[in-house]
Order: C-alpha cells, then structure tokens, then sequence
C-alpha cells in the first residue's frame, strides 16, 4: 500500500478543526458524543483522512464506553498499532496503515471471536451504507 504524506498545512486544509484534532494530534472526542456512537446501519467504515476502509458494520458491538467499538478491522493490514506511553499508561494506538491518522486505542476486553475491542473515535470515520 502506497503510504499518503501531506504537510501540517495540508492536513489542516482539508480536514475540520475537529477531526484534524483527533486524526493529526491523536486528540480524543468527550465520551458519548461522536456522531457514529449509536449508529446501527449496516456498511463500512472509512478513514476520514483518506478513505481507507477500517471497519464493518458487522463486526461493531456495544461497549457502553462512549465510542465506537469493533472487535476486528474490516481489511487486515488496513489498521496498524503502535505503542502509546503518554497521560502516564501503557496502550496501544491504533492508526490508519495509509496516513498514519490517529483512530483511537484497542484493548483485550472485547468479544469472541477475537476478544479485542477496537475503541475509536468517530470523528476519524466516514460511514459509507451498504
């Protein structure tokens, strides 16, 4: 996959103050807030940087966590983690393999099959319907 690199000043051009926050900053949206929290349409879920699909409909559960939350991605290779220490914890980010844009965190408490739960903020998806 062809990685997609833009300056400061092109990311800021194109993206909303909000999702340049989260997606460039690795900012975090308040719990219970994003706009993809309670969607229960089926389709896929894109990066809101470049429009990459990260994550199906079918495989989002509710956490009551107050984000969006999905026990596996959509495409393997389409996610990439990385070690996150700040704020004084150990976790691990999780990021769009073509931009490198921030989508959230992922922890070991989700459900089967695979037990991970995919903790991301809305504001760094695009949901397109099937």
């Amino acid at each position: 996959m062809e990685k997609i690199k833009k300056t400061d000043v092109e990311w800021k051009t194109q993206l909303s103050p909000e999702v340049y926050n989260i997606t460039r900053l690795a900012g975090t949206e308040r719990p219970f807030t994003g706009k993809y929290n309670n969607t229960r349409e089926t389709g896929t879920y894109d990066c809101a940087c470049c429009g990459l699909p990260l994550y199906k409909s079918t495989t989002k559960f509710e956490s009551h966590c107050g984000w969006p939350s999905f026990w596996d991605g959509a495409v393997p290779g389409n996610i990439v983690e990385k070690v996150d220490t700040s704020h004084g914890m150990r976790r691990v980010e999780i990021n769009c393999a073509r931009c490198d844009a921030h989508l959230g965190h992922v922890f070991e408490d989700g459900p089967a099959p695979t037990g991970m739960r995919h903790c991301v903020n809305s504001a760094s998806l695009n949901f397109r319907k099937d």
